[in-house]
């Protein structure tokens, strides 16, 4: 009997065309999430310092986020919504006002960028594939992750799942430590410490982030 070539369950190579390119740090209105903050914190009538009494965060950080003098990260936007009792969709890449989305590869939402504190390393690049959708409770992101030096933890209430398309992404969640290859996915509450970075120069990955 002939023996038959091992066919992939999943095409990878399809995800070329996916993915496309991120240019780091493109300029685009998804990349004002700094001035969404403010606003939605001026609309609620919360201070600076009684924000930062709510995540912990420092006042000096805070303003350095609403300056856009630091981009960040998304476990940190899912902390601050939650304070501003807020969907992270809104800080992330706009409320939206449709009841569904079809987004073509070519017609994806720009892209904004992460920094590590005080802006000092791009840790990651991403873009929203469906800011349009009105009182969304997920977000979907195609995230271009960077080697990063510093490893910042992340604990927040939620959900992720992330699916690698390109490159090697290592995912630390509690004490345990994956390296996660192109087809790898992984699910996780996000109130267990997590964090992922490149492991290659860059991996490229599908974020769904769930309130």
């Amino acid at each position: 009997m002939e023996k038959k070539d091992k066919i992939p369950h999943i095409n990878l190579d399809y995800f070329e065309d996916l993915t496309g390119s991120i240019k780091n740090g493109e300029k685009s209105p998804v990349d004002e999430v700094g001035k969404r903050i403010k606003q939605l914190r001026e609309e609620r009538s919360i201070s600076i310092e009684a924000l930062s009494d709510l995540t912990g965060f420092e006042v000096s950080r805070l303003k350095d986020i609403e300056s856009g003098q630091e981009k960040p990260q998304l476990g940190t936007v899912m902390k601050l919504s939650k304070a501003l009792d807020s969907a992270v969709g809104r800080l992330v890449s706009g409320m939206g006002n449709k009841l569904y989305s079809i987004t073509r590869k070519d017609e994806r939402k720009q892209i904004s960028r992460s920094t590590s504190k005080k802006g000092s390393q791009n840790v990651y690049s991403y873009m929203s594939l469906a800011p349009e959708v009105q009182g969304r409770h997920m977000e979907a992101l195609i995230v271009q992750l960077e080697k990063s030096r510093d490893k910042e933890i992340s604990v927040h209430n939620g959900e992720e799942f992330v699916f690698v398309l390109d490159g090697i992404a290592n995912l630390t969640i509690g004490k345990d430590t994956y390296d996660l290859e192109p087809g790898d996915s992984a699910y996780y509450l996000s109130t267990t410490s997590h964090f992922i970075t490149a492991k290659t120069d860059k991996a490229t990955i599908l974020a769904v982030l769930y309130e």
